[in-house]
């Protein structure tokens, strides 16, 4: 276990957890921002960050302080914190993403873990490959082996009480990301950043993104405080919780300021083309549309960048209260809505499910069914394997309610869309409360039926008949051949022309 990070709540994969940074002396509450601090730009002043936004944590290039003179002497001199005038915790880049975008830098794990030690990083960074999509399985390989060393080469560093970062890379290649996350794991480092992801975010990949980072965490422990390398959007960040991810670094609210963008949780604006704010930010309380617009070049993207980092630190706090109350996934689902690419990640993280279903806590306060994608959440699947360990004997009636055509039962289980069948008594619990809307669609009644398939398998002994309430035919072809299925809906029709027909034979008898 890694005793400098400790998880205090946890919903889905998604936890709340406290990273100690023992050289800063601090201890950082997860999932957090690290705002992305340019040594050469100064937007937000680190003080500010600290100060107004509550960061607790920031990240800069060590590279770049490295290659300035006047930076680096400064650096050496007083110190980062002081140089930066920040008291939490600091991260340093390696110089990693200037070899991506430019092909070679000239430095080594050794030499940078050693300059950063110097100049007072909490958490540092050695020179690994991030290696972008979609190249070819040898490239990722050999990158990836690279990557490995830099590890090695990391754990020869002494680096005293500093944390060092391990790097999972391995490309779109999903068995690759694993085997990195488990050898990087394995080593004596601290804190594991899943990289070479801002080119599928960037391109709105974000399936592919769920798939390298779920390979990822297949390899690494669940104590591993796992950092996404680029990623700041408020947009995606309930989804990479979800994931399982703690640290997000993002530039984007100062890179996207410079470009007169506007961040929502739902996606990003031009602030050329709004009429209102649709925000509540001390930024957005204050100035309209126009007035940010009559600003100065420089004051404007100031400005921006303030709101930018409002509302990505306000979706964090809506991150956490959701972990809380045991509601991140439909938070998760919300968000999913805001772009075609999102519900593609969301479906994504569904694909996923077993692995969600082994750290998702086993009781919540409330499911809510607000999608077709609702019938494939971790609790679907728990449900379904729980009742595995339950037995059904004899003739067995599987109801949605109403009356059956017979009443010749030595058992009746109620069966819900999407969980399916289970006994009367369990009724009241977690997730059979659910919140189900009356009009479902076909994959509520498609999983319900594939719990009734199952239940059927594991008790080869017990007869069972389903009454249901008029399922679609992909459900019912689902259920299997040795369930007799009744509709409720005929059942009550038959009952009720009965009645009718005694009536009229009694009325005649008189």
């Amino acid at each position: 276990m890694r005793d400098h990070f400790e998880i205090r709540d946890g919903d889905l994969a998604g936890r709340i957890g406290r990273l100690t940074v023992p050289r800063a002396g601090v201890t950082v509450e997860t999932p957090a921002l690290l705002p992305v601090v340019n040594p050469n730009i100064d937007t937000i002043s680190p003080a500010k960050l600290e100060s107004e936004f509550g960061a607790e944590i920031l990240i800069t290039n060590s590279y770049i302080i490295k290659k300035n003179d006047h930076l680096r002497e400064e650096a050496l001199d007083v110190g980062l914190h002081e140089m930066l005038d920040f008291d939490g915790a600091i991260m340093t880049d390696s110089g990693s993403f200037q070899l991506a975008e430019y092909g070679e830098i000239d430095t080594t794990t050794a030499e940078i873990l050693q300059f950063q030690h110097d100049i007072g990083t909490d958490i540092a960074t050695p020179v690994d490959i991030p290696t972008p999509p979609d190249v070819d399985r040898e490239q990722a390989e050999e990158d990836l082996k690279i990557t490995k060393q830099a590890i090695a080469d990391a754990e020869a560093v002494d680096t005293g009480e500093m944390l060092v970062n391990a790097p999972v890379q391995g490309s779109t290649y999903p068995d690759l990301r694993e085997e990195a996350g488990r050898h990087a794991y394995e080593s004596a480092l601290d804190v594991f950043p899943v990289g070479a992801v801002v080119p599928m975010m960037n391109a709105y990949r974000y399936g592919d993104m769920v798939d390298a980072v779920a390979a990822a965490k297949r390899g690494l422990g669940v104590d591993a405080p796992v950092h996404l390398f680029g990623a700041g959007h408020p947009m995606m960040l309930a989804l990479a919780v979800a994931l399982g991810c703690d640290l997000f670094d993002s530039a984007a609210y100062a890179l996207y300021a410079r470009d007169g963008r506007y961040l929502t949780v739902r996606g990003t604006e031009h602030l050329e083309d709004l009429e209102y704010l649709p925000c509540t930010c001390p930024i957005c309380t204050e100035y309209s549309p126009d007035e940010l617009r009559a600003k100065g070049e420089k004051t404007q993207e100031k400005l921006l960048a303030e709101h930018n980092l409002h509302v990505t630190f306000a979706e964090l706090r809506r991150i956490k209260q959701a972990i809380r109350d045991g509601d991140l996934m439909e938070l998760v689902e919300e968000r999913a809505r805001s772009h075609p690419a999102m519900l593609d990640g969301y479906r994504a993280l569904l694909d996923h499910v077993d692995q969600l279903e082994r750290e998702d806590p086993a009781s919540k306060g409330a499911f809510f069914y607000v999608s077709n994608e609702s019938a494939h959440r971790p609790e679907v699947a728990r449900h379904h394997a729980r009742m595995d360990r339950l037995t059904a004997e004899g003739n067995v009636l599987l109801t949605e309610g109403g009356i059956p055509s017979g009443d010749e039962f030595d058992d009746a289980w109620r069966v819900v869309p999407p969980f399916g069948p289970f006994p009367r008594a369990l009724s009241e619990t977690y997730p059979l409360t659910a919140e189900v809307p009356e009009r479902l669609d076909r994959d509520a009644y498609e999983q319900a039926a594939r719990g009734v398939a199952r239940l059927v398998e594991e008790n080869p002994d017990a007869t069972f008949t389903l009454a249901h309430g008029d399922w679609p035919e992909s459900a019912l072809s689902a259920v299997p051949d040795t369930v007799a299925v009744e509709s409720l809906e005929e059942v009550t029709e038959k009952l009720a022309e009965t009645a009718k027909s005694d009536a009229s034979t009694g009325a005649e008898d008189e």
